[in-house]
Parts: C-alpha cells; structure tokens; sequence
C-alpha cells in the first residue's frame, strides 16, 4: 500500500540510507537521527523492498554496504540534492532571486556567523539566508544531503562533495568571574569539553583541574554560567572580549591558551559566484573576529608573569 506521505517519506528512507551507510552502524545511525534503532531498521527495509535488492550486509560488527548498496548511495545523494535545491528554490520569498543556507556550532555565531549574515546581506541584498545550528554531527548531515550550502565547525568531518577551508585561529583561553584569579588557586572551575585534543592537552597541563565534578558540552554559552557565579572556564577570547572590556570576566594569570582552529565546511556544487561573495564576506569578520582574540591575548601576556603565554599541553617552551 502507498503511503499517505508520499514523496516526503521517500526521501527520509534516503537520508536514513545515506546516514547507515556513513556511519555504518544501525544504532549510531538511529543516534544521529534521534530515532530508534527500530525504526531505522524498518526504513532500510522497506528501502531493500522497494529496490529489490539488500543494501546492506549486517552483522555484529555494524553494517556494510552491498555492491547494489554502493550504486544505489551516488543517485540516494543525488536525489536528495535536487529535492533539496526544489524545496529551497521554490521557498524563496518575493523580492529575493538567491538563497544560501548557513549552519554553525553555538559558539561560532556570535561575533562570526551573525556577522558574516549582515556582511551577506550588504553584499548581495538579492540572498535569502536560512540560519541553522547544531552540533558536528547534524551539520554536516544537512551539508550531505544539499539543506545547507555551508558551515561553522571547530571539527569538520571529511565527506565527498564536501570542501573543507580553515577561517581563523580561535583562542580558548581561561577566564573568571573574578579579579585577580590565578591558575594555581581556582576552587570553582568548570571543565568545558571542548573535544578530545583539548581533553588530551588539558590533562597533560593541568592535571589538577582535570575531574572538577562539573563538566560542560555548551562551548561559549558556559560563558553565561560563569558570569552569573564565582566560576571559571576556558572560552573563546573572541567571544569573552566583551565580558572582558565591561569587566564580567576577568583573564586568569599565567594560565595556558588553547589554539583551537575554525572550519568553514562548504557543498562543492554551491554556485561559484555566491560562493565567491560569500567567502570574502567570511574572511572580513574572521579577520575582525582574530583581532579581538589577539587583543585578548595581549592583555593575557600583561598580567602573565613572564610576559607570555604558554600552550596548553606544549609546557613552557613554547611561548608566543
């Protein structure tokens, strides 16, 4: 019997397809989908139904794809794209000829995506501009299936179709409530997870701090928790420069910095000349948003003993 949705369900049997056969895995599909494992079991199958053929050879290691598996992903990918590029063109409002989609980590809108949106808009006031958020995972999922053309990510994943660019150098540096806060006497730090290369390099650093019992995966918005509390994180000083200069938060003495790298995560079939546009618009905020990190910095290196700033995990021979 046909469903009563159509083409609509159509398409979530590819993306469930596609997100399997990315992750080859059912359970870390269904993870990544917010969806149970028996539900994306259910669309493979009715897939492999429609199809005639496996897609997928299963077993307790995960799920590989078929030879019928490895044909059927390149069109699953296609059909998504022009579905995609349809619903998109034809949602375009009245007095708009373009449309761009834009995602980005929580962390990155602010003093970057949001500035990025009002250098788009100068530039191209023809661009309708969607703006998504979410964390690696979902972002790069809409980027694959064509709902965006172009994303903010500390770690982007390598996709086909997909091109990769740095943006800028971030600096995460450790802040506090309070004035006068030292690296060796913090009693209220909060640990922000901020990835496996920064869990590594800050147990190597700073053992001491390492399991302070209150750990945090929002990136910046901890920012929020700490000026509200006598706490102290490691933040984007990009983002904290404000809180900074308004004196929210203070920087702590001699404590290491973090370099933590910005990725902008393009669709390679984006239009080359929106494209164009909107890497220049990107480069100019990046530029503006390094400048606030690096005057961060150099107020880090002020009140720093020895007048610079280690990196953390690197010990202290490397100084900048």
């Amino acid at each position: 019997m046909r469903n009563s949705h159509g083409s609509g369900m159509d398409i979530t049997l590819l993306k469930t397809f596609l997100e399997v056969a990315a992750t080859g895995s059912f359970v870390s599909a269904s993870e990544r989908l917010y969806v149970t494992q028996s539900a994306v079991s259910l669309r493979i199958q009715r897939l492999e139904d429609a199809l005639g053929k496996p897609m997928f050879t299963r077993s307790k290691a995960g799920a590989e794809l078929t030879n019928a598996g490895r044909e059927f992903e390149k069109y699953a990918l296609s059909i998504i794209r022009v579905w995609e590029e349809a619903r998109q063109q034809v949602a375009i409002p009245e007095g708009f000829t373009r449309s761009l989609t834009i995602g980005a980590q929580y962390s990155l809108w602010p003093r970057l995506g949001f500035r990025w949106i009002d250098g788009l808009q100068r530039a191209a006031p023809d661009l309708n501009i969607r703006a998504e958020l979410g964390m690696p995972d979902r972002l790069t999922r809409l980027l694959i299936e064509g709902i965006m053309q172009v994303g903010l990510l500390y770690m982007p994943q390598l996709r086909p179709g997909l091109l990769v660019e740095e943006v800028m150098e971030e600096e995460l540096v450790l802040v506090a409530s309070w004035a006068d806060a030292h690296i060796e006497n913090l009693d209220n730090y909060v640990f922000v997870d901020w990835g496996p290369e920064f869990v590594g390099a800050h147990a190597l650093a700073l053992p001491e701090l390492t399991n302070p019992g209150l750990t945090f995966s929002l990136g910046a918005m901890v920012a929020e928790y700490v000026i509200n509390r006598k706490a102290a994180a490691y933040l984007p000083a990009r983002y904290v420069k404000k809180y900074i200069d308004t004196g929210q938060l203070h920087l702590v003495r001699d404590a290491p910095r973090f370099p933590y790298p910005v990725w902008a995560v393009w669709r390679e079939d984006l239009d080359p000349a929106l494209a164009q546009i909107a890497k220049a618009e990107l480069a100019k905020v990046a530029g503006a948003a390094e400048a606030d990190g690096d005057a961060v910095l150099t107020q880090l290196r002020q009140i720093s003993d020895a007048r610079s700033v280690d990196v953390l995990g690197e010990g202290a021979q490397t100084k900048t």
